[in-house]
């Protein structure tokens, strides 16, 4: 088994959390794994990408030119990472901030209204977790009970307050996928 997941968007979305939340969790599971992070120059509002290799034997590169997986929060990112998808891989797009459609026809596409599924489950900034929840719901890797276990080990203490939150987002996006 091997995964290879790309996670872009601005600064200022989650992309880093969503990859190293990834990350701890596959770890936990038995997984050898890497985490790549690539922030832009700006940081908060500007691009960040990340790439989390999740594989059953040991990895010898962090890069993917090729991912199975793609998730993209905003239109940048779309545009720069749809177009590296595998074929018959997986492309997750915020459909709350991207009004357009991808030019594959060759790669799954969930349109996922993360915004606004976040927005319905407490709060606009857990758009990442339902990102998540929707990745976790389509690959079935790892499961969404088990990410929302973890969930508590990864995000900083200061933020415990929006643990349940969270979980309701991971287990929003997955129901939107399994619908």
């Amino acid at each position: 088994m091997r995964e290879e997941i790309v996670i872009s968007g601005f600064g200022g979305q989650g992309v880093m959390f969503m990859g190293k939340f990834i990350a701890h969790i596959a770890m936990k599971e038995g997984y050898c794994l890497t985490y790549m992070p690539s922030y832009g120059a700006e940081v908060r509002g500007g691009t960040a990408n990340c790439t989390v290799i999740i594989s059953s034997e040991e990895i010898a590169s962090p890069l993917s030119s090729v991912p199975s997986t793609v998730l993209v929060m905003n239109k940048p990112s779309l545009d720069k990472f749809s177009p590296r998808v595998k074929e018959k891989g997986l492309l997750i797009l915020n459909s709350s901030l991207i009004d357009k459609n991808p030019a594959r026809d060759n790669v799954e596409i969930i349109k996922l209204p993360a915004n606004k599924l976040a927005e319905d489950s407490g709060n606009i900034r857990s758009a990442n977790m339902v990102m998540l929840g929707a990745y976790l719901g389509a690959k079935k890797l790892i499961s969404v009970e088990k990410a929302c276990s973890l969930i508590k080990d990864v995000l900083p203490e200061r933020w415990h307050g929006l643990l349940e939150i969270n979980r309701k987002a991971l287990i929003s996006g997955a129901d939107f996928v399994r619908k």
